[in-house]
């Protein structure tokens, strides 16, 4: 069959539409759901406030800083203004906007959905496991559907209108520097809250979690929105923008010097089957008989994944020009993924020996649990690495032989394959909070010990779950920065070509001024990590206080007999977070100017790299040690080691305030920030070459 790239503008958009429709569907089916309980729907109402609250606050502060970088970059992308074309200059700040705008909407659908979903989920445990999970299954698959088809749609849409991959480029730094921000500051809000709830009611007052005279304990619920909610759609609504503009950037260059249009067709057509193949996972994933959640959850990972595979096959071979080689970086690249994934759950799993190790370590008190915890997050880094390096050079090595530039093309196609199914990915990930919301529900609303026992099972299968897609999405980031990597060098040989100058052909360490990048380049997640990290530390400092005041001071609240004020702490966490938010951020995005305006575009190329190669260790480290005390905690709970109030309990509730802000504000984050530099390099590569220090 002929290629046309028509027909998969086409593809794209009604294969996107098709995924609107069933997110149509399913959130008409949550909505219809039993939601009775006025206490419950006092307290969701609560959490929905909050959440919504944060995030306009947020948003208006993101808007200030997005109105500044579109100015900037009308000035100086993709070449000064009164060097070039005004109209292209136009262009690049208006994809940018619309890239920072979608990324938005990715994390508002997010907490509309989880809000409507919380508290039917918890009133659908008074019936049993099963229809429990279901409503917080497809609750989570609504987000999932929207973010991807408005991410295959946008990416679809950019290029068509202007045929110009630099846009495109542009929109990507959209998406991802609003993803950074919001990941960052959603992640200091809800370990703010966390921490802080965990230290005095677990630790202090040996009250429950979800205690409702902990005053800190509807922060805690808005925090699971706004943080792993709505910061994780925007960050993995980034990750697939960036792989597919990277994918794209290639592709196109490829085209245009063999005069077809093959390998922008080939992009397309994999993402639209990937959704495809993510609508028949979700439509497959209910708890079979003496099933569990966490099962019904891989369920969908893996029939998405077969789905994929062989859609994908019947494609390559249906159309002319299609190569067998890059389905197989596909198909490797989706196969490391789900590797990963299970090599994570094997680190994260309380049904697995790792858990229960840390949990014994706890016995002996909490700097066992953290040495404990810590070794074996070191150690969970070797399988996603290895995996990450074996899925790069297979697919270099199959794609190679095609011609100069392939091999590139082929390891930027292992991210498309492995982020093909991101639909499930995100549709698990927003299960997590949808069911820890509900267990505070059930808790809070005094639905009893059953409802209360269900909720427990799905929550423990959302903690899993969310350590999972964690390290799919950074083993993801991982191919989709080493893709580009090589956007980057062919942005900076198209310039050089134009001004004249030597092109570059790689990256030599034994360069000065290489070898400078990659040590600056290496250090920067770590202070990035260390930022967001002590924001939570000062954040979570002060609601501490704010919380044994009203303990201090509120007569009866201790008793149960007043009502804390959740309000004072929800401002607490929000306005901490949005104080934090940005300065890491700019960080990163500053070190990236300062070391090409001082290097230029070699000592960038050095600093991407050790950019890449640090934060991947240390957001495989910081996610699967978080995943890991997280579940220890929970083994503990569950009556293991002691049980609840026992030595072992306090020292896991240390390791797990310890792991907060690891796995869902440091970690998480990292990858985000790998793919902001790198984009900010590729768009500034011109500049970068004509105006250096060295």
């Amino acid at each position: 069959m002929q290629v046309s790239l028509s027909f998969f503008y086409v593809m794209s958009f009604l294969v996107a539409v098709l995924a609107f429709a069933f997110a149509a569907y399913l959130i008409t089916w949550v909505k219809s759901q039993k939601n009775e309980n006025a206490e419950i729907k006092r307290v969701a109402a609560l959490i929905s406030e909050g959440a919504n609250a944060f995030l306009k606050k947020e948003y208006i502060a993101l808007v200030r800083f997005a109105g500044v970088a579109a100015i900037l970059i009308f000035v100086f992308l993709p070449s000064p203004i009164w060097q070039g074309n005004a109209l292209e200059n136009i262009s690049m700040a208006i994809a940018y906007i619309v890239g920072t705008v979608l990324s938005g909407i990715a994390g508002k659908i997010g907490i509309f959905v989880a809000t409507i979903a919380n508290a039917r989920t918890a009133e659908a445990a008074q019936k049993g496991i099963k229809p429990a999970f279901l409503v917080g299954f497809r609750g989570g698959a609504v987000m999932g559907l929207l973010v991807v088809g408005i991410c295959l749609m946008g990416v679809s849409a950019v290029l068509l209108i202007t045929g110009n991959t630099t846009c495109l480029l542009g929109f990507s730094f959209g998406a991802s520097s609003m993803a950074l921000f919001a990941k960052a500051g959603g992640g200091i809000f809800t370990k703010t809250a966390d921490v802080s709830a965990d230290l005095v009611g677990k630790v202090e007052m040996d009250i429950p979690e979800d205690d409702p005279r902990n005053p800190a304990v509807i922060a805690d619920n808005v925090g699971d929105n706004v943080g792993d909610v709505a910061g994780m759609g925007a960050d993995l609504f980034d990750s697939n923008v960036a792989a597919m503009t990277a994918a794209l950037v290639m592709a196109v260059a490829l085209d245009k010097g063999a005069g077809n249009v093959v390998n922008a067709s080939m992009v397309f057509c994999y993402a639209a089957i990937g959704l495809i193949a993510s609508i028949v996972g979700i439509a497959n994933s209910r708890i079979t008989k003496n099933g569990t959640p966490t099962g019904a959850l891989n369920t969908s990972t893996y029939v998405a994944t077969g789905v994929f595979l062989v859609l994908s096959a019947i494609a390559t071979a249906l159309f002319d020009g299609f190569r067998w080689q890059i389905w197989g970086a596909s198909a490797v690249g989706l196969a490391v993924g789900v590797i990963i994934g299970l090599a994570t759950d094997y680190f994260t799993d309380d049904t697995k020996p790792i858990v229960k190790k840390v949990a014994h370590a706890s016995a002996s008190g909490p700097a066992f649990t953290i040495l404990s915890g810590l070794s074996y997050g070191f150690i969970s880094c070797l399988p996603a690495m290895i995996g990450i390096a074996v899925s790069a050079l297979a697919a270099y090595k199959l794609c190679e032989g095609l011609g100069d530039g392939y091999a590139l093309f082929g390891i930027s196609m292992a991210a498309v394959g492995m982020l093909s199914i991101v639909g499930t990915i995100i549709s698990n990930d927003a299960y997590g909070p949808i069911v820890d919301n509900a267990r505070g529900l059930t808790e809070m609303g005094g639905l009893g010990e059953g409802p209360l026992e269900v909720t427990d099972e799905l929550d423990s299968a959302g903690n899993t779950v969310k350590a999972v897609t964690k390290g799919f999405a950074i083993g993801a980031a991982g191919l989709t920065v080493i893709s580009m990597l090589g956007a980057y060098l062919s942005e900076v040989n198209a310039a050089a070509a134009e001004m004249g100058k030597e092109l570059l052909t790689g990256f030599d360490v034994m360069n000065p001024t290489v070898f400078f990048g990659i040590l600056i380049g290496a250090a920067v997640p770590a202070v990035f990590s260390a930022m967001l990290m002590l924001g939570v530390d000062k954040n979570a400092q002060r609601m501490v206080d704010e919380i044994h005041r009203q303990f201090r001071e509120i007569k009866g609240l201790r008793e149960g007999k007043a009502q804390a004020d959740y309000n004072r702490c929800i401002e607490i966490a929000t306005t901490g977070a949005l104080h934090e938010l940005l300065p890491a951020g700019l960080f990163t995005i500053g070190a990236t100017l300062v070391v090409g305006f001082i290097g230029g575009v070699s000592a960038v190329g050095g600093f991407l790299l050790g950019n890449i190669v640090s934060g991947l260790i240390l957001s495989m480290l910081m996610s699967n040690a978080g995943g890991l005390w997280d579940n220890s905690k929970k083994y503990v709970e569950a009556g293991h080691e002691g049980g609840k109030g026992s030595d072992a309990h306090h020292a896991a509730v240390v390791g797990d305030t310890v792991g907060d802000p690891f796995k869902d504000t440091a970690g998480p984050s990292i990858n985000t920030q790998i793919t902001v530099v790198s984009l900010v390099a590729s768009l500034m590569s011109t500049l970068f070459l004509a105006f250096s220090i060295f």
